[in-house]
C-alpha cells in the first residue's frame, strides 16, 4: 500500500520554509539555527487573526505552503491535525486566570483552548467543509498523525493535508514538559501518482521498538528531539534527498513506524 507525497510545508528555527530547508536536509547547504518568525496568515479575516494564537499561526503557514506546493484546493482535502502540546501559552494564561481571585476567563481564551483549534481555524480560512480530524500522541504526535492520514488515504483513497505543529510552554509548565521551539510541517499526501507527486511513502507499524532514525547534523539532532513536531525530521531528509530510503520513527508504546520512502 503506498501513497504519494505532493506537498510539503515546513517552518521550523533556521527552516523557515520547504524551499529553504530542502537543500539543509539534503545535506547541501550547512544548517544555521535562527529563530522562528510565524507569520499571520493572510488566509484568515482580521478578527480572525488577531484571536489566533501561536500553534495556529504555525499549522496554517506550513498548511498553506504545502497546499501551494502540491497544487491543490485545501477547501476539497481532508485534513489529520496533530500537536503534542496544543496552545501553551493559552493554557498557561487560563491557569492563571483561574488561580486569580476573579477567576474569569475570557471567550477568545477559552475558544482557543480547545485541542482541535487549529482545524477551526483552516476551515474558516480555507472554507473547507471535508472531515478532518485533530489528534495528540505525546512525543508520537506526528508518527500518530501519519498513521491516521496514511490509514484515510489508503481505504478512502482520497487526498489528505497532515498537519502537525508545536510550540514551547511558559514557566512553569516548561519546567515539567520541555518544548524546545516553534515548529510546524504539513504533508498532502494523495492516494495515486500524479504529476506533482514528488515520493512515494509505505507505512508499516512494527511491534518491536527498535532505534528511531537519527539527524546527522548535531543541531538538527538536537531540534528532533527537543520538538515533537520535528520527530518528523528524518522523514523530511529522506523526501529532500530523492532516493529510496527506510525511515523509522517512535510511536506509542513498544511500537515503531517504518516508513519506505521510494522514487514515484
Amino acid at each position: 500500500m503506498r501513497i504519494y507525497v505532493e506537498g510539503i510545508g515546513l517552518i521550523a528555527p533556521g527552516l523557515p520554509d520547504w524551499q529553504a530547508a530542502a537543500p539543509v536536509l539534503a545535506g547541501t547547504v550547512p544548517y544555521l539555527p535562527a529563530a522562528v518568525v510565524v507569520p499571520a496568515s493572510s488566509l484568515l479575516p482580521a478578527a480572525e487573526r488577531r484571536r489566533a494564537g501561536v500553534p495556529v499561526k504555525l499549522a496554517l503557514a506550513a498548511g498553506q505552503e504545502a497546499f501551494a506546493n502540491a497544487g491543490r484546493d485545501p477547501a476539497a482535502t481532508a485534513t489529520v491535525f496533530t500537536s503534542s502540546s496544543g496552545d501553551g501559552e493559552n493554557l498557561h494564561r487560563i491557569c492563571e486566570a483561574l488561580a486569580g481571585a476573579e477567576r474569569e476567563i475570557s471567550p477568545t481564551r477559552f475558544h482557543n483552548s480547545v485541542h482541535n483549534a487549529p482545524a477551526g481555524y483552516w476551515s474558516i480560512a480555507t472554507g473547507s467543509r471535508e472531515p478532518s480530524t485533530s489528534l495528540c500522541g505525546h512525543d508520537a504526535s506526528f508518527a500518530a498523525g501519519l498513521v491516521d492520514a496514511f490509514a484515510q488515504v489508503v481505504v478512502d483513497q482520497v487526498a489528505v493535508g497532515l498537519i502537525a505543529c508545536d510550540h514551547p510552554y511558559p514557566e512553569p509548565l516548561n519546567e515539567q514538559r520541555c518544548i524546545a521551539a516553534c515548529v510546524g510541517v504539513a504533508l498532502v499526501l494523495a492516494p495515486q501518482a500524479t504529476p506533482r507527486s514528488m515520493m512515494a511513502l509505505e507505512v508499516h507499524i512494527e511491534a518491536a521498538a527498535g532505534v528511531p532514525t537519527v539527524m546527522a547534523d548535531p543541531a538538527l539532532e538536537a531540534l528532533r528531539l527537543g520538538v515533537p513536531a520535528a520527530r518528523c525530521l528524518p522523514l523530511l531528509a529522506a523526501l529532500a534527498h530523492g532516493t529510496a530510503a527506510r525511515v523509522d520513527l517512535g510511536y506509542v508504546g513498544a511500537l515503531q513506524l517504518r516508513v519506505l520512502v521510494t522514487p514515484c
